[in-house]
């Protein structure tokens, strides 16, 4: 015959197991979901966009084709600048732009990077001169902009 006891120490050690167990189950079931954040809905909605292997002139002007833009086949500018260790007030605004659309400078802070810079040929709604600015790291894009050439004019992401 073979007997087994046990103690109340053990015991109570399967039982807080158990409830710590119910309670994680519980927990995972019943906590409500947010919704997707920022990131995830840019992600799932720029799937799609190719943000990788741009090393050509023709490479930039597909990539900026991706969104519809249109530009002049040559580049106004091309100019290499240095992402600077600290971000002022103007540049911590840009880099805001650039998380909206899922992109983030804060990673390459005294990095050099390169600047194309092309003139957009079918903006509509506005008469002035547009830019579209291509910022390019190691062959992939990791950020840019839509502007206008006015001192009182827009800036805004890629999208349309």
């Amino acid at each position: 015959m073979f007997i087994y006891s046990l103690r109340a120490s053990t015991l109570k050690f399967f039982a807080v197991v158990c409830v710590a167990l119910v309670t994680l189950i519980t927990l995972i079931a019943f906590v409500p979901t947010y919704g997707e954040s920022a990131v995830d809905k840019t992600v799932s909605k720029d799937a799609d966009i190719n943000y990788d292997k741009i090393k050509t002139n023709e490479d930039r002007i597909e990539f900026l084709r991706q969104f519809g833009w249109e530009v002049n086949p040559e580049a106004v500018t091309a100019s290499e600048v240095t992402i600077p260790s600290e971000f002022d007030k103007v540049f911590t605004g840009y880099n805001e732009i650039q998380k909206r659309q899922g992109l983030d400078l804060s990673k390459y802070k005294k990095k050099n990077v390169m600047r194309y810079t092309y003139e957009v040929t079918n903006y509509d709604g506005y008469e002035g001169t547009v830019y579209a600015n291509v910022i390019v790291y190691r062959n992939k894009v990791i950020a840019g902009d839509i502007c206008s050439a006015d001192v009182t004019g827009f800036i805004h992401g890629f999208e349309k």
